[in-house]
């Protein structure tokens, strides 16, 4: 049923089930903090530069969706007590009495319909609704807030008598990334690794294995083709459903991110959080469609439709999830101080968050040959967000009620852009950083292979 009504969302159709929805609360929101203080719900959203309007219209669906329940369960006690007495009555009052049952249980069918509805109608509404903003800076994309800059200084390539090269035509002339046979292959958007391209990712996603064992992460290889209810649980189903790949033959969805596969792993559980997180880190291709991105960073790796990517992902109580972003945030740091490249952190703008983020801190290399600085880790906050729609939950003295979840990367083929252009050298090879060197077999310099 789940997989039906996410695909009626997904359409823009109504659903109603054929089984009762009666009694069911949507899990999306917090509705019991939403009806005692509406206020921040409002702020997020205006925060976010979306719907304010949307607040209350949910809890418009929410009354109704009490009255019609309560009307129908007072019907539905009604027509119970009827249907007890018919046994105790006279016989000549049992006519009367048999004919009241059946004009009741018509009416509790028609009660049961509306409350149904009315559910349906407050789950589609609080689906459309993002994460309360924890913090986050207001405004779009280019309001963000520089926290800090990190990192070795920017190379000044002039003072070194060159220019550089951006990473396409180094990892040409290195004979390590083939995008003309990626693309005579698959499209536009896909390349080859080749040689030491190949194992220069692969150093990148060990160093980030190693990085999360020894933070006591526990390093998982995730499916990347998840069902809707797990696509949708985690928040991706909303504005950008686009960006992602949908197998319609087998109802099932590409992942762009392990965070979605990890996020699904505890769905319907109760996890035990007393002796601190449950950390993971998951280790998978990930793919996304770009389809909002036409004439974006066309040349080279930057963005593309398949890449690797380790994925720290974390579950924790509530109270703790603004240090345990902090901690996201630190390993993320000292896998960048291993490929020593210049970063930026930043906390991102309410209206550039995803929907599932309540705030989020990226890290942003600097790319010598275009001047700007690129994403290359993020690390969100995603509150309750994912664990109220996906089930998970933690028993705790007064019952049971939702984790937090956080998510955050660790290593990306990305990167492989910015550390070849900023540890180009003169003749064209690249300088391997220290902390990656041990991948490679002690390898220092990648240089072009004889004869290229």
């Amino acid at each position: 049923m789940w997989s039906s009504y996410l695909c009626a969302l997904r359409h823009g159709d109504q659903y109603v089930s054929s089984g009762s929805r009666v009694g069911r609360i949507s899990n999306m929101i917090d509705l019991r903090a939403l009806r005692e203080n509406p206020e921040p719900f409002r702020a997020s959203q205006i925060a976010r530069g979306a719907d304010v309007s949307l607040v209350d219209r949910i809890l418009e669906a929410d009354e109704r969706r009490r009255s019609s329940l309560s009307a129908f369960e007072t019907a539905r006690a009604q027509q119970k007590e009827v249907s007890r007495s018919v046994g105790k009555a006279a016989a000549e009052e049992r006519p009367a009495i048999l004919a009241h049952a059946k004009e009741l249980a018509a009416q509790v069918k028609e009660l049961e319909a509306r409350s149904n509805e009315a559910a349906v109608e407050l789950d589609t509404l609080a689906h459309q609704f993002q994460n309360l903003i924890e913090g986050a800076p207001a405004g779009g994309e280019e309001d963000y807030v520089v926290l800090r800059h990190e990192g070795p200084a920017v190379r000044d390539f002039a003072a070194e008598g060159f220019e550089p090269a951006d990473h396409l035509a180094l990892g040409e002339g290195l004979d390590i990334i083939d995008v003309r046979r990626g693309v005579k292959v698959s499209g536009s958007r896909f390349y080859f690794l080749k040689g030491w391209g190949m194992r220069l990712e692969l150093a990148l996603m060990t160093a980030a294995l190693d990085t999360a064992v020894k933070h006591g992460f526990t390093p998982l290889t995730t499916p990347t083709l998840v069902t809707p209810q797990i696509m949708g649980g985690t928040g991706f189903l909303g504005a950008h459903s686009d960006e992602i790949y949908y197998l319609p033959a087998d109802d099932l969805y590409l992942t762009g991110t392990s965070e979605v596969a990890l996020a699904g792993y505890h769905t319907d559980e109760i996890l035990d959080l007393s002796a601190g997180p449950k950390r993971y880190m998951g280790w998978s291709t990930c793919y996304r469609r770009e389809a909002g991105a036409a004439g974006k960073d066309t040349r080279g790796i930057i963005r593309v439709h398949q890449f690797n990517k380790a994925e720290m992902f974390s579950y924790c109580r509530p109270e703790d999830a603004a240090d345990e972003h902090q901690r996201l945030l630190a390993m993320e740091e000292e896998m960048l101080a291993k490929v020593e490249l210049p970063y930026r952190v930043i906390d991102t703008a309410a209206g550039d968050l995803g929907s599932s983020a309540a705030r989020k801190f990226d890290c942003e290399a600097w790319l010598p040959t275009q001047q700007r600085y690129m994403e290359v880790t993020s690390t969100s906050n995603c509150t309750t967000f994912q664990a109220r729609r996906l089930g998970i939950r933690e028993r705790r003295e007064n019952g049971t009620s939702p984790v937090a979840t956080l998510n955050g990367t660790l290593a990306t083929t990305r990167w492989m852009v910015a550390i070849l252009e900023n540890h180009q050298l003169p003749d064209g090879s690249v300088r391997v950083p220290e902390g990656l060197r041990p991948y490679l077999g002690g390898l220092e310099v990648i240089e072009a292979p004889a004869g290229a």
